[in-house]
């Protein structure tokens, strides 16, 4: 008989702050997120730790007094890992390991280990060690106090090499050719595109774990790898869709996520490619999390980054099917409506009916509801590109209702 495999989950405990910049309820937020990507990596978040803070103390980055607490915190419940949510710097990662003895990571070292553990072609592999490298290598000093030279003896004295400035030198290598490795595929990859000819071409874009690889298998009929974390997806899969006679190039690429690691952006330059030379986007949005405004709005800011926030874009809101509402009882005249109150109806009604050329389009990829609606819409838009393009083909696909007639007829 088969035995279960157990999984052991790392003990760990997130720490955040509270700032002029960050209210109690976005840091909430934030920290919902980091466990989420911690549960991803592995680790299971025993304690959340916070303080309010004008700004980050710059050799710790908590006060002395939160950080005594966390330590005794950690001492006492054997606490493994202890993640931040914002980027550490070298130095307080350093100071805040002499004092707490446990792994110390922060929210871009996390990502980057959940990219790492997804990585599954050479391509993502290569692309993550480079962006892990970067992250790396201002980070070094405080890895090597086992060894503050290299050995002596014969053929070793002199001023000589000390183990931190070797190690430097070798990551910095390992950079150069990692660049070195990545130039040549992403020259391989834009042959791949060039050589894709003149369909159009469409890209899933979106947050990370919004449901663009559920809809990409349900609309491709492809069979992408799909799972309810965050980053199931590196790899860039592009798939040719046909509706109603129509091809088209269906992509699906990386999620994005809040404070995005700049390593990341650098090193995916050729995934993000995908999404640069698109024609069309489709931005997938998941309804039913309850921050998903600020989730367009991370997705906005990336597109932005990478110099493709002016291409058509058509909205699509994702799993309607697991949308809940908060509700107000009728003798509650204290609770104030919120958007969090809104029905899928009242959203309609709100600035989503004046997104893009036509309104927002509502779906759940998993059940197909309104499925028929949003392939119509896809079909007019891609054909609007095609007939743009190739001004000859226009009697060759015609409107997707007059398609529809065709194939009855037929």
């Amino acid at each position: 008989m088969l035995e279960k495999e157990k999984i052991n989950f790392e003990k760990t405990a997130i720490v955040g702050i509270v700032t002029q910049n960050q209210s109690e309820d976005k840091l909430s937020e934030y920290l919902d997120e980091l466990e989420f990507l911690t549960f991803t990596a592995g680790g299971q978040v025993v304690k959340r730790f916070w303080q309010k803070m004008d700004k980050p103390n710059p050799k710790t980055f908590l006060g002395t007094g939160k950080i005594d607490e966390i330590h005794l915190f950690v001492k006492e419940n054997d606490i493994s890992t202890l993640i931040f949510d914002d980027e550490l710097t070298p130095s307080q990662q350093k100071n805040i390991s002499k004092i707490i003895d446990c792994k110390i990571l922060d929210r871009t070292n996390l990502i980057l280990d959940i990219f790492a553990q997804r990585a599954e072609t050479s391509y993502a592999r290569t692309q993550v060690e480079l962006a892990q490298c970067i992250y790396l290598l201002p980070r070094l000093s405080g890895l090597w106090t086992h060894l503050e030279r290299q050995k002596g003896g014969i053929g070793m004295r002199g001023p000589g090499e000390t183990e931190i400035e070797t190690d430097r030198r070798i990551v910095r290598d390992r950079i150069s050719l990692l660049k070195d490795k990545i130039k040549t595929i992403d020259k391989q990859m834009g042959i791949q595109r060039s050589n894709r000819g003149a369909m159009v071409r469409v890209a899933l874009v979106g947050y990370t774990n919004v449901g663009k690889s559920t809809l990409m298998n349900a609309v491709g009929k492809s069979d992408v790898f799909v799972e309810n974390k965050l980053f199931a997806t590196l790899d860039t899969t592009v798939r040719k869709v046909v509706i109603k006679n129509l091809p088209f190039l269906l992509s699906d690429t990386v999620g994005f996520i809040r404070k995005l690691p700049t390593q990341l952006v650098d090193s995916f330059k050729s995934t993000l490619d995908e999404v640069r030379e698109a024609d069309l986007l489709l931005h997938i949005v998941d309804i039913s999390h309850p921050d998903f405004e600020d989730h367009i709005a991370s997705v906005n800011q990336t597109l932005l980054d990478i110099k493709a926030n002016d291409k058509p874009t058509i909205m699509v809101f994702n799993k309607i099917d697991a949308y809940q509402h908060l509700t107000i009882d009728e003798d509650d005249l204290m609770t104030e409506k919120t958007p969090r109150h809104f029905t899928l109806d009242e959203w309609k009604q709100t600035w989503m009916s004046r997104v893009g050329h036509e309104n927002a389009l509502f779906i759940s990829a998993t059940h197909k509801e309104n499925f028929e609606e949003f392939r119509e819409r896809v079909y007019e838009a891609v054909r609007q590109i095609h007939i743009t393009r190739f001004p000859y083909n226009k009697f060759l696909y015609p409107d997707y209702k007059d398609a529809i007639e065709k194939e009855e007829k037929e």
